[in-house]
Protein backbone atom coordinates (compact mmCIF):
# COMPACT_ATOMS: atom_id res chain seq x y z
CA UNK A 1 0.00 0.00 0.00
CA UNK A 2 1.33 3.32 -1.02
CA UNK A 3 2.01 5.85 2.45
CA UNK A 4 1.24 9.49 1.90
CA UNK A 5 3.49 10.29 4.69
CA UNK A 6 3.01 14.32 4.23
CA UNK A 7 -0.95 13.49 5.00
CA UNK A 8 -0.19 11.37 7.78
CA UNK A 9 2.08 13.41 10.05
CA UNK A 10 -0.27 15.80 11.49
CA UNK A 11 -1.90 13.05 12.84
CA UNK A 12 1.90 12.13 14.46
CA UNK A 13 3.01 9.49 12.42
CA UNK A 14 5.96 9.15 10.87
CA UNK A 15 7.99 6.48 8.34
CA UNK A 16 10.79 4.82 9.96
CA UNK A 17 12.30 3.15 6.77
CA UNK A 18 11.60 2.08 3.05
CA UNK A 19 9.64 -0.78 4.12
CA UNK A 20 6.12 1.65 5.71
CA UNK A 21 7.01 0.86 8.58
CA UNK A 22 5.59 3.12 11.02
CA UNK A 23 6.01 5.39 13.84
CA UNK A 24 3.19 7.46 15.83
CA UNK A 25 4.18 9.88 18.79
CA UNK A 26 1.13 9.99 21.50
CA UNK A 27 0.69 13.40 23.17
CA UNK A 28 0.84 13.26 26.80
CA UNK A 29 -0.60 16.40 28.47
CA UNK A 30 2.19 17.57 30.81
CA UNK A 31 3.52 14.07 30.87
CA UNK A 32 1.03 12.62 33.12
CA UNK A 33 -0.82 9.62 32.55
CA UNK A 34 -3.68 8.05 34.25
CA UNK A 35 -3.33 4.23 35.12
CA UNK A 36 -6.32 3.67 32.78
CA UNK A 37 -4.61 5.59 29.60
CA UNK A 38 -1.16 3.83 30.18
CA UNK A 39 -2.91 0.08 30.11
CA UNK A 40 -4.82 1.30 26.96
CA UNK A 41 -1.13 2.53 25.39
CA UNK A 42 0.00 -1.17 26.80
CA UNK A 43 -3.01 -2.62 24.82
CA UNK A 44 -2.11 -1.01 21.60
CA UNK A 45 1.91 -1.68 21.99
CA UNK A 46 1.01 -5.71 22.03
CA UNK A 47 -1.51 -5.65 19.47
CA UNK A 48 0.31 -3.17 16.42
CA UNK A 49 3.84 -3.11 17.53
CA UNK A 50 6.21 -4.99 19.21
CA UNK A 51 5.31 -4.36 22.73
CA UNK A 52 8.13 -1.59 23.50
CA UNK A 53 7.59 1.78 24.15
CA UNK A 54 10.27 4.72 23.64
CA UNK A 55 9.50 7.72 26.23
CA UNK A 56 10.30 10.64 25.23
CA UNK A 57 12.61 13.78 26.35
CA UNK A 58 8.86 16.37 25.72
CA UNK A 59 6.74 13.95 28.08
CA UNK A 60 5.44 11.89 25.01
CA UNK A 61 5.25 8.22 24.50
CA UNK A 62 5.81 6.91 20.86
CA UNK A 63 4.72 3.22 19.01
CA UNK A 64 7.19 1.99 16.74
CA UNK A 65 6.96 -0.46 13.68
CA UNK A 66 3.02 0.15 13.12
CA UNK A 67 1.51 -0.53 9.28
CA UNK A 68 -0.78 1.79 7.93
CA UNK A 69 -3.36 -0.34 8.04
CA UNK A 70 -3.25 -0.33 12.25
CA UNK A 71 -3.87 3.59 12.00
CA UNK A 72 -7.40 4.35 12.52
CA UNK A 73 -7.72 2.23 15.19
CA UNK A 74 -5.01 3.34 16.88
CA UNK A 75 -6.54 7.02 16.94
CA UNK A 76 -9.64 5.44 18.11
CA UNK A 77 -8.19 3.44 21.37
CA UNK A 78 -6.46 6.69 22.14
CA UNK A 79 -9.38 8.70 22.01
CA UNK A 80 -11.37 6.21 23.98
CA UNK A 81 -9.19 7.13 26.91
CA UNK A 82 -8.88 10.67 26.42
CA UNK A 83 -5.46 10.93 24.36
CA UNK A 84 -4.51 11.90 21.03
CA UNK A 85 -1.34 11.99 18.50
CA UNK A 86 -3.24 14.99 16.43
CA UNK A 87 -0.11 17.42 15.98
CA UNK A 88 2.05 15.47 17.57
CA UNK A 89 4.18 15.71 14.52
CA UNK A 90 4.05 17.89 11.26
CA UNK A 91 3.58 21.66 11.77
CA UNK A 92 1.58 21.98 14.35
CA UNK A 93 1.78 23.02 18.21
CA UNK A 94 3.30 19.96 19.76
CA UNK A 95 2.25 18.51 22.64
CA UNK A 96 2.39 20.81 25.69
CA UNK A 97 5.66 19.74 27.93
CA UNK A 98 5.92 20.13 31.63
CA UNK A 99 9.39 19.27 31.69
CA UNK A 100 10.54 20.47 34.79
CA UNK A 101 11.92 18.03 37.72
CA UNK A 102 9.54 17.67 40.51
CA UNK A 103 9.80 20.89 42.69
CA UNK A 104 6.86 23.19 44.37
CA UNK A 105 5.07 24.42 42.13
CA UNK A 106 4.65 21.14 40.24
CA UNK A 107 1.20 21.17 40.44
CA UNK A 108 0.94 24.42 38.98
CA UNK A 109 2.69 24.08 35.93
CA UNK A 110 0.92 21.12 35.27
CA UNK A 111 -2.85 22.16 35.84
CA UNK A 112 -1.47 25.34 33.39
CA UNK A 113 -0.21 22.65 30.86
CA UNK A 114 -3.03 20.72 30.73
CA UNK A 115 -5.30 23.83 30.02
CA UNK A 116 -2.80 24.77 27.38
CA UNK A 117 -2.76 21.12 25.67
CA UNK A 118 -6.94 21.26 25.77
CA UNK A 119 -6.47 24.24 24.12
CA UNK A 120 -4.21 23.52 21.27
CA UNK A 121 -4.42 20.10 20.88
CA UNK A 122 -6.04 19.11 17.60
CA UNK A 123 -7.11 23.13 17.09
CA UNK A 124 -6.96 23.75 13.12
CA UNK A 125 -6.36 27.39 14.14
CA UNK A 126 -2.75 26.29 15.05
CA UNK A 127 -2.36 23.80 12.66
CA UNK A 128 -0.69 24.18 9.24
CA UNK A 129 2.40 26.03 10.67
CA UNK A 130 5.87 26.43 8.41
CA UNK A 131 7.35 24.02 11.02
CA UNK A 132 6.78 22.31 14.96
CA UNK A 133 6.12 24.87 17.45
CA UNK A 134 6.73 23.33 20.87
CA UNK A 135 5.60 24.86 24.36
CA UNK A 136 6.67 24.05 27.25
CA UNK A 137 5.37 24.93 31.33
CA UNK A 138 8.03 24.53 33.79
CA UNK A 139 7.91 25.37 37.44
CA UNK A 140 11.13 26.78 38.13
CA UNK A 141 14.50 27.14 36.18
CA UNK A 142 16.15 23.90 37.27
CA UNK A 143 17.23 22.03 33.85
CA UNK A 144 16.63 25.31 31.79
CA UNK A 145 14.33 23.62 29.36
CA UNK A 146 12.73 27.27 28.97
CA UNK A 147 15.69 27.80 26.62
CA UNK A 148 14.72 25.11 23.60
CA UNK A 149 10.97 25.90 23.53
CA UNK A 150 9.28 28.61 20.83
CA UNK A 151 7.29 29.61 23.51
CA UNK A 152 8.94 28.56 27.22
CA UNK A 153 6.72 29.08 30.56
CA UNK A 154 7.63 29.18 33.42
CA UNK A 155 5.96 29.78 36.90
CA UNK A 156 7.81 32.36 39.20
CA UNK A 157 5.20 33.62 42.01
CA UNK A 158 2.46 32.77 43.38
CA UNK A 159 0.34 35.94 44.22
CA UNK A 160 -2.91 36.79 46.10
CA UNK A 161 -4.39 38.30 42.41
CA UNK A 162 -2.80 34.55 40.84
CA UNK A 163 0.11 33.43 39.57
CA UNK A 164 3.16 34.72 37.82
CA UNK A 165 5.12 33.89 34.89
CA UNK A 166 8.09 34.37 33.14
CA UNK A 167 7.46 33.90 28.60
CA UNK A 168 10.83 32.93 27.17
CA UNK A 169 10.77 32.71 23.56
CA UNK A 170 12.50 31.64 19.74
CA UNK A 171 14.40 28.91 21.03
CA UNK A 172 15.58 25.35 19.64
CA UNK A 173 18.36 23.13 19.08
CA UNK A 174 18.73 21.36 16.09
CA UNK A 175 21.71 21.81 13.29
CA UNK A 176 21.74 25.71 14.88
CA UNK A 177 21.43 25.73 18.62
CA UNK A 178 19.74 28.95 19.67
CA UNK A 179 18.43 30.09 23.22
CA UNK A 180 15.37 31.19 23.69
CA UNK A 181 15.26 35.20 25.38
CA UNK A 182 12.61 36.65 27.91
CA UNK A 183 10.24 37.62 26.15
CA UNK A 184 7.89 38.87 29.22
CA UNK A 185 8.75 38.67 32.76
CA UNK A 186 5.96 38.41 35.64
CA UNK A 187 2.79 37.96 33.48
CA UNK A 188 -0.07 36.89 35.19
CA UNK A 189 -1.62 33.63 33.81
CA UNK A 190 -4.84 35.77 32.00
CA UNK A 191 -2.44 37.18 29.75
CA UNK A 192 -0.16 34.31 28.62
CA UNK A 193 -3.10 32.89 26.29
CA UNK A 194 -3.53 36.08 24.20
CA UNK A 195 0.54 36.27 24.10
CA UNK A 196 0.71 32.61 22.68
CA UNK A 197 -1.83 32.87 20.14
CA UNK A 198 -0.30 35.87 18.72
CA UNK A 199 3.33 34.71 18.64
CA UNK A 200 2.10 31.40 16.99
CA UNK A 201 0.30 33.44 14.44
CA UNK A 202 2.75 36.10 13.53
CA UNK A 203 5.35 32.74 12.95
CA UNK A 204 2.62 31.51 10.92
CA UNK A 205 2.66 34.73 8.94
CA UNK A 206 5.99 35.91 8.61
CA UNK A 207 8.36 32.67 8.57
CA UNK A 208 9.14 30.58 5.94
CA UNK A 209 8.05 26.91 5.05
CA UNK A 210 10.18 24.77 7.29
CA UNK A 211 11.73 27.07 9.76
CA UNK A 212 11.32 27.42 12.74
CA UNK A 213 10.36 30.83 15.14
CA UNK A 214 14.10 31.02 15.69
CA UNK A 215 15.03 31.47 11.92
CA UNK A 216 12.41 34.43 12.06
CA UNK A 217 14.00 36.13 15.03
CA UNK A 218 17.38 36.04 13.29
CA UNK A 219 15.74 37.76 9.87
CA UNK A 220 13.66 40.51 11.88
CA UNK A 221 15.11 41.11 15.48
CA UNK A 222 13.54 41.09 18.69
CA UNK A 223 12.43 44.75 18.85
CA UNK A 224 10.40 43.89 15.24
CA UNK A 225 9.28 40.75 17.02
CA UNK A 226 7.77 42.25 19.53
CA UNK A 227 5.85 44.67 18.05
CA UNK A 228 4.61 42.56 15.38
CA UNK A 229 3.03 40.08 18.66
CA UNK A 230 1.76 43.44 20.12
CA UNK A 231 -0.13 44.63 17.39
CA UNK A 232 -1.43 40.98 16.87
CA UNK A 233 -3.13 40.25 20.26
CA UNK A 234 -6.11 42.68 19.40
CA UNK A 235 -8.61 43.37 22.17
CA UNK A 236 -10.36 40.65 22.77
CA UNK A 237 -8.47 38.36 25.81
CA UNK A 238 -8.87 34.30 24.77
CA UNK A 239 -9.87 32.65 28.12
CA UNK A 240 -8.60 29.62 29.23
CA UNK A 241 -10.87 26.25 29.55
CA UNK A 242 -10.04 25.61 33.68
CA UNK A 243 -11.11 21.82 33.00
CA UNK A 244 -7.94 19.85 33.33
CA UNK A 245 -9.05 16.87 31.75
CA UNK A 246 -9.27 12.75 31.45
CA UNK A 247 -9.77 10.95 34.76
CA UNK A 248 -6.93 12.75 36.46
CA UNK A 249 -6.36 14.81 39.67
CA UNK A 250 -3.22 17.28 39.40
CA UNK A 251 -1.88 17.91 43.06
CA UNK A 252 0.72 19.15 45.01
CA UNK A 253 3.48 16.62 45.18
CA UNK A 254 5.01 15.99 48.92
CA UNK A 255 7.60 13.06 47.53
CA UNK A 256 8.43 10.99 44.87
CA UNK A 257 9.62 7.88 43.59
CA UNK A 258 11.27 7.46 40.41
CA UNK A 259 11.74 4.54 37.90
CA UNK A 260 14.99 4.86 36.13
CA UNK A 261 14.38 3.57 32.30
CA UNK A 262 17.34 3.26 30.41
CA UNK A 263 17.49 4.91 27.39
CA UNK A 264 13.63 5.52 27.71
CA UNK A 265 12.56 1.81 26.34
CA UNK A 266 9.77 0.43 28.47
CA UNK A 267 8.06 -3.05 27.99
CA UNK A 268 4.36 -2.70 27.48
CA UNK A 269 3.92 -5.34 30.41
CA UNK A 270 6.19 -3.23 32.57
CA UNK A 271 3.83 -0.26 31.54
CA UNK A 272 0.96 -2.23 32.93
CA UNK A 273 2.44 -3.09 35.93
CA UNK A 274 3.52 0.37 36.81
CA UNK A 275 -0.10 1.37 35.97
CA UNK A 276 -1.10 -0.97 38.74
CA UNK A 277 1.59 0.65 40.95
CA UNK A 278 0.52 4.07 40.53
CA UNK A 279 -3.56 2.69 41.09
CA UNK A 280 -2.56 1.08 44.62
CA UNK A 281 0.09 3.70 46.19
CA UNK A 282 1.22 6.54 43.81
CA UNK A 283 -2.48 8.79 43.79
CA UNK A 284 -3.57 7.01 40.11
CA UNK A 285 -0.45 9.05 37.98
CA UNK A 286 2.45 8.18 36.39
CA UNK A 287 4.79 10.82 35.28
CA UNK A 288 6.74 10.58 31.78
CA UNK A 289 9.85 12.86 33.02
CA UNK A 290 11.85 14.73 30.72
CA UNK A 291 14.64 12.93 31.57
CA UNK A 292 12.67 9.85 30.13
CA UNK A 293 12.01 8.17 33.05
CA UNK A 294 8.78 6.84 35.34
CA UNK A 295 7.76 9.01 38.17
CA UNK A 296 4.79 7.81 41.21
CA UNK A 297 3.38 10.64 43.44
CA UNK A 298 3.49 8.40 46.77
CA UNK A 299 -0.46 8.96 48.68
CA UNK A 300 -1.29 7.16 51.83
CA UNK A 301 0.61 5.52 54.85
CA UNK A 302 2.96 3.15 54.00
CA UNK A 303 2.66 4.02 49.85
CA UNK A 304 6.64 4.96 49.25
CA UNK A 305 8.02 1.66 51.02
CA UNK A 306 4.82 -0.38 48.78
CA UNK A 307 6.34 1.45 45.63
CA UNK A 308 9.47 1.23 46.44
CA UNK A 309 9.24 -2.41 47.01
CA UNK A 310 6.69 -2.89 43.86
CA UNK A 311 9.55 -1.60 41.68
CA UNK A 312 12.26 -3.91 43.22
CA UNK A 313 9.81 -6.71 42.30
CA UNK A 314 9.69 -5.60 39.12
CA UNK A 315 13.57 -5.23 38.87
CA UNK A 316 13.89 -1.55 39.72
CA UNK A 317 15.86 -1.36 43.16
CA UNK A 318 18.31 1.07 41.84
CA UNK A 319 20.97 -1.25 41.98
CA UNK A 320 21.77 -1.38 38.75
CA UNK A 321 24.53 0.69 37.03
CA UNK A 322 21.44 1.85 34.50
CA UNK A 323 19.11 3.12 36.72
CA UNK A 324 22.34 4.74 38.15
CA UNK A 325 22.86 6.87 35.05
CA UNK A 326 20.65 9.40 33.54
CA UNK A 327 20.99 8.50 29.80
CA UNK A 328 18.72 10.46 27.79
CA UNK A 329 18.56 9.10 24.25
CA UNK A 330 16.37 9.39 20.85
CA UNK A 331 15.82 6.17 19.00
CA UNK A 332 18.98 6.56 16.25
CA UNK A 333 19.28 4.63 13.51
CA UNK A 334 17.01 1.48 15.34
CA UNK A 335 14.13 3.66 14.21
CA UNK A 336 14.37 6.63 12.99
CA UNK A 337 15.12 7.08 9.06
CA UNK A 338 17.15 10.30 10.18
CA UNK A 339 19.48 8.23 12.36
CA UNK A 340 23.33 7.92 11.80
CA UNK A 341 24.08 6.11 14.99
CA UNK A 342 22.66 3.36 17.11
CA UNK A 343 21.86 5.37 19.90
CA UNK A 344 21.04 2.21 22.37
CA UNK A 345 24.08 -0.07 21.65
CA UNK A 346 26.35 3.12 22.09
CA UNK A 347 24.89 4.55 25.44
CA UNK A 348 25.03 0.58 26.80
CA UNK A 349 27.96 0.67 25.52
CA UNK A 350 29.43 3.84 27.53
CA UNK A 351 27.79 2.49 30.22
CA UNK A 352 30.37 -0.43 30.72
CA UNK A 353 33.45 2.37 30.58
CA UNK A 354 32.11 4.90 32.48
CA UNK A 355 34.09 5.15 35.55
CA UNK A 356 32.03 5.56 38.96
CA UNK A 357 32.59 9.61 39.59
CA UNK A 358 30.19 10.16 36.63
CA UNK A 359 27.26 8.72 37.96
CA UNK A 360 26.18 11.69 39.22
CA UNK A 361 26.47 13.43 35.87
CA UNK A 362 23.52 13.54 33.03
CA UNK A 363 23.87 12.09 29.64
CA UNK A 364 22.34 12.67 26.24
CA UNK A 365 23.13 10.71 23.00
CA UNK A 366 21.58 12.17 19.90
CA UNK A 367 21.73 9.87 16.64
CA UNK A 368 21.50 13.23 14.40
CA UNK A 369 21.73 16.75 14.79
CA UNK A 370 18.21 17.46 15.57
CA UNK A 371 19.26 16.66 18.97
CA UNK A 372 15.81 15.71 20.02
CA UNK A 373 17.49 14.08 23.10
CA UNK A 374 18.72 17.27 24.62
CA UNK A 375 22.44 16.67 24.67
CA UNK A 376 23.27 20.77 25.10
CA UNK A 377 21.56 20.43 28.14
CA UNK A 378 22.71 17.30 29.86
CA UNK A 379 26.26 17.23 31.82
CA UNK A 380 28.03 14.93 28.53
CA UNK A 381 25.68 15.94 25.41
CA UNK A 382 27.05 13.81 22.38
CA UNK A 383 25.89 14.21 18.90
CA UNK A 384 25.77 12.22 15.64
CA UNK A 385 27.49 14.66 13.19
CA UNK A 386 28.12 12.38 10.11
CA UNK A 387 28.45 9.05 8.30
CA UNK A 388 31.80 8.58 7.20
CA UNK A 389 33.53 5.87 4.56
CA UNK A 390 36.49 4.07 6.05
CA UNK A 391 38.65 1.82 4.30
CA UNK A 392 36.46 -1.36 3.89
CA UNK A 393 33.62 1.20 2.09
CA UNK A 394 31.91 1.16 5.44
CA UNK A 395 29.88 4.18 6.23
CA UNK A 396 30.71 4.68 10.33
CA UNK A 397 29.01 7.58 12.82
CA UNK A 398 31.48 10.56 14.07
CA UNK A 399 30.29 12.40 16.89
CA UNK A 400 30.50 15.70 18.62
CA UNK A 401 31.31 15.46 22.00
CA UNK A 402 29.18 18.67 24.73
CA UNK A 403 30.04 19.73 28.27
CA UNK A 404 28.11 22.11 29.64
CA UNK A 405 28.67 24.15 33.06
CA UNK A 406 26.18 27.32 33.82
CA UNK A 407 23.05 27.72 32.89
CA UNK A 408 22.88 28.01 29.30
CA UNK A 409 23.93 25.38 26.21
CA UNK A 410 26.45 22.95 26.08
CA UNK A 411 29.65 23.93 24.28
CA UNK A 412 31.50 20.66 22.17
CA UNK A 413 34.52 20.09 23.25
CA UNK A 414 35.61 17.56 20.76
CA UNK A 415 34.67 16.85 17.20
CA UNK A 416 34.83 13.91 14.65
CA UNK A 417 35.30 11.51 17.40
CA UNK A 418 34.97 7.55 16.00
CA UNK A 419 33.30 5.33 18.60
CA UNK A 420 36.18 4.36 19.82
CA UNK A 421 37.24 7.78 20.48
CA UNK A 422 34.21 8.80 22.29
CA UNK A 423 33.99 5.76 24.30
CA UNK A 424 38.07 6.59 25.20
CA UNK A 425 36.86 10.08 26.07
CA UNK A 426 33.83 9.09 28.08
CA UNK A 427 36.50 6.95 29.93
CA UNK A 428 38.11 9.81 31.63
CA UNK A 429 34.92 11.91 32.07
CA UNK A 430 34.33 13.31 36.05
Amino acid sequence: MSVDIQALRINGVYRQNDNDDLMLRVKIPGGLLSPVQAEAIAAISERFSNGILHLTTRGSIEFHWLRIEAIEEVGRMLAAVGLTSRGACGGAVRGISCSTTVAPGFSVAQGLARRLHRHFAGNPHFEGLPKKFKISVDAGYNGARHLIQDAGIVHVATTEAGELYDLWVAGGLGREPQPAFLFAAQLPEEQLLARLEAIVNIYRQHTPAGKRLKHLLREIGEERLRELVTAAQGDEVPVLNRGIGFNLKVTDVQEVVEAGIFAGQIASATLRHFAELARRYGNEQLFVSADQNILFFPAGEGATANLRQGLTALGFAGARRDEQVNFRICPGDHQCRMGLSATRDIAGRALDVLPDAALGLTFAISGCVNSCSQPQLADVGIVTTSRRAVENGERQPRFALYRRSGEGFGTAVATELTEEELLAQLSRIA
